[in-house]
């Protein structure tokens, strides 16, 4: 008597078992490789000059930068070499965001430029007294950070801006080869285009 082919029924089980778990280990690798994420931009900085002023003061206060080679940015010419103007306020314009369907008001005035390498050679910082609505002197505060390889405050100060027109350096200083931060002085240099 012949004997038809069978098959033991745990051996069916386990491979059935095999089956799916390759299945569901196959689903898993499908799904691991992570969405790209677009508009996204990861700037990397060296040094950080924040300028900032009373929180929902409507006047306008611009930065202009110029770099050791003569460069300069503000709101016109956002960057320049490694100068980046990151953001320009404009005192109450454009303060108004839209979350989760709901509009609200971004009371913060700040100004940030990035420098996003080392270029040795002496830097000028300025203000601007750009525009008014309240027609009063305007206190600025200053902050100029070193960012790599931890965060070092190099410099914090607040300097007054009377009214409108008015331009004043808030601080010069210096890049080494090595990165390092030196002279910080306050010489006026005009950076303002008039005209």
């Amino acid at each position: 008597m012949r004997r038809r082919n069978q098959t033991d029924p745990f051996t069916d089980l386990l491979f059935n078992a095999l089956l799916g778990f390759t299945f569901l280990f196959l689903v898993t690798i499908m799904f691991m490789n992570p969405e790209a994420k677009s508009g996204i931009i990861d700037p990397k900085a060296e040094y950080i000059i924040a300028v900032d002023w009373a929180d929902n003061n409507p006047d306008d206060i611009d930065v202009w930068v110029e770099d050791p080679e003569g460069r300069v940015i503000w709101f016109r010419n956002p960057a320049a070499g490694l100068l980046h103007l990151d953001r320009d306020d404009r005192g109450m314009i454009n303060d108004t965001l839209v979350v989760n369907d709901r509009e609200v008001q971004n009371p913060l005035n700040q100004e940030v430029v990035t420098i996003r390498g080392v270029v040795q050679g002496e830097y000028v910082v300025n203000l601007h007294y750009y525009a008014t609505e309240t027609g009063k002197p305007v206190d600025v505060n200053l902050k100029f950070m070193k960012v790599n390889p931890v965060l070092e405050v190099v410099y914090y100060g607040t300097l007054s801006l009377e009214k409108v027109g008015v331009e004043k350096t808030a601080f010069r200083f210096r890049i080494g080869a090595d990165g390092r931060v030196s002279d910080i002085n306050f010489l006026p240099k005009a950076l303002v285009k008039t005209g």
